[in-house]
């Protein structure tokens, strides 16, 4: 049997309580170890050699539900147990797990510490969660040369294949004839055809649940160029498709009681003649004509004509999540995406649920007030607003315009990349919503 290294926890100023010796009491307050938020201290034994490691929670008030995951992140390879007083242990112990997450299909494999699941611990929970959230940081990671809309449909139908889901693709102009015209538009100077990826799980007789996700493998800013400092991480651009797909594994894995139908528009938003340009008219499935402002605003687009098919067959709820907007970052943050819906109370229950389980959210209106900062003058709206003001809003207001008013919809404008590290997500691509989505939806729907 390997040896399994103790993690004792230690929430902050709590050492004269925890469970060691005199000797490792004074070794710790004396390299200004008191359980400081996320602080990891070996403990010697009497040979030198590590005989376990302190961490500190920090106070009570303020401990992350997923703090482990800043000792996973620092700890060597190993196997590891907890001790000590560390909360919930089904969220301690996801925290370790999404801690030690590491991406590596470019670089060496390093062998990562593994957590023997504390006593209480939920295990199918913990590994359903733990394989939908690195799926969605997976994919993230992966550079537009390996993951260009060609390789997604791949990825996405092989997905879908081994959950026993079914799955179609319109690609190409093929969009045009089956009446996706902005799906179309945004991706037609790529040359890697836009598509529109399709795919359905679960009894039919089940309330019908639909996620959509912006699929933009690489967003140059089409013809409205982004600088080079503001490309260098549009490989992200693909996010919400990512957390979409992440959260529909795990509802399929867990087995909700839904009809699940996913839709994810891919395109790679491109430079050439043929490109879409400011102040070109485009006709969308909904039938409203949309004026374009800028075409660095270009999944807005092809979502509306997703989120327009989505609505056709009056789903019980549209969930779609995108890295939308430089305004959501500047409002609330990398760490903190907005979400709009029409349903407050299921939006209050969601936002609650994800500051317990460490996945924040939270709401922002969809103000009517600024819809009208959306007219256009030629056309039935124009897709982004004038002046800059509420850009987040406004985004979400134009989606809103193609979905009914009676179905219950609901829109992430997410980030899906983590600058710096924090507790359970490592820097880089990361997940945000699936985790509080995925716990309130099991609520609603059951498994």
């Amino acid at each position: 049997m390997p040896k399994t290294t103790p993690i004792i926890c230690v929430a902050e100023n709590g050492i004269d309580a925890a469970n060691i010796s005199a000797a490792q009491k004074a070794w710790a307050r004396n390299n200004d170890f008191s359980g400081q938020s996320g602080k990891l201290l070996a403990l010697p034994d009497v040979d030198g050699n590590i005989e376990a490691h302190l961490f500190g929670l920090g106070p009570d008030a303020n401990r992350s539900a997923l703090i482990l995951g800043l000792a996973a992140s620092a700890l060597p390879a190993g196997l590891y147990r907890l001790e000590g007083s560390f909360g919930d242990p089904t969220l301690a112990a996801l925290g370790f797990r999404l801690g030690a997450y590491g991406f590596d299909r470019y670089s060496k494999s390093k062998e990562r510490p593994v957590l023997e699941l504390p006593e209480g611990a939920e295990a199918q929970e913990i590994e359903n969660l733990v394989n939908s959230v690195f799926i969605a940081r997976d994919l993230v990671n992966i550079p537009a040369n390996d993951l260009g809309p060609d390789a997604f449909e791949v990825w996405i139908a092989d997905f879908a294949k081994a959950h026993g889901a079914a799955i179609n693709v319109v690609r190409g102009d093929d969009l045009l004839e089956q009446n996706f015209p902005m799906i179309h538009a945004v991706g037609r100077a790529s040359d890697q055809a836009p598509r529109l990826v399709d795919f359905s799980w679960g009894d039919q007789a089940h309330p019908k649940l639909t996620l959509v996700g912006k699929g933009v493998t690489f967003d140059t800013g089409g013809l409205n160029i982004k600088p080079g400092s503001s490309m260098a991480l549009m490989k992200k651009d693909m996010g919400g498709a990512a957390n979409v797909l992440g959260l529909a594994n795990a509802i399929m894995a867990a087995g909700l009681k839904v009809r699940l139908r996913v839709l994810i528009p891919v395109v790679e938003n491109s430079i050439a003649g043929n490109a879409f340009r400011p102040g070109d008219v485009l006709p969308s499935r909904k039938g409203l004509t949309v004026e374009i402002g800028n075409t660095d605003a270009e999944g807005r687009l092809i979502l509306a004509d997703a989120l327009a098919l989505a609505d056709e067959e009056d789903p019980d709820l549209v969930i779609d999540m995108a890295t939308l907007t430089g305004a959501a970052r500047v409002a609330l943050g990398p760490d903190l995406p907005p979400v709009y819906a029409r349903d407050e109370a299921f939006a209050k229950t969601l936002v609650e649920h994800g500051m317990a389980v460490d996945d924040p959210l939270w709401p922002m209106p969809l103000w009517n007030g600024y819809d009208k900062l959306l007219s256009s003058k030629i056309a039935d709206v124009n897709h982004i607003s004038t002046g800059g003001l509420a850009g987040s809003i406004t985004a979400a207001l134009f989606l809103n315009r193609f979905v009914k008013p009676e179905t219950e919809w609901m829109h992430f404008d997410i980030f899906a990349w983590a600058p710096e590290a924090r507790p359970g997500r490592p820097y880089g691509g990361t997940d945000q919503g699936i985790r509080a989505l995925f716990g309130v939806l099991k609520t609603r729907y059951g498994q």
